[in-house]
């Protein structure tokens, strides 16, 4: 059964991450540049202190009329983060996101940060799986001699 480290050997543990300090619209510049929809935010010792999502930015700071240029990201993050360890297993790691309606996964262990996982990546690893099944079963229905 593939696990989150699987996911994560193949995307890369490469993190976009900023400091608590930072602006919310350097934060969303970040994330605009990079193509992602979260950013995590970290501490000087590498510490995961929250996410900042594409949601935070509508709820957190549109809707109730801050100012992206002066609000630090450390004022609308999402500090009770959920997370993962790299043997979580995919359909775990899916289910989790499905049930909590969130759309990233810090994966952390007691080594620190290892990656974040998308649910992106979790729907790429199944469309990978059936497609697996289905070329498989093509093979066995069709190249039986």
């Amino acid at each position: 059964m593939a696990t989150v480290r699987d996911l994560i050997g193949r995307k890369g543990t490469d993190v976009i991450s900023l400091a608590p300090d930072a602006t919310v619209l350097a934060a969303a510049q970040l994330m605009n540049e990079r193509g992602v929809g979260a950013v995590l935010v970290v501490g000087s010792n590498g510490e995961l202190l929250g996410i900042f999502t594409e949601r935070d930015v509508l709820r957190r700071v549109v809707a109730v009329g801050r100012s992206p240029a002066d609000t630090p990201v450390r004022d609308v993050l999402s500090a009770d983060v959920v997370t993962c360890v790299p043997d979580t297993s995919v359909d775990e790691c899916g289910a989790i996101m499905t049930n909590r309606r969130i759309r990233h996964l810090p994966v952390v262990d007691d080594h620190g940060l290892h990656g974040l996982v998308s649910i992106g990546d979790v729907l790429a690893h199944r469309v990978n799986e059936q497609e697996a099944t289905i070329r498989y079963l093509n093979s066995y229905m069709f190249d039986v001699r």
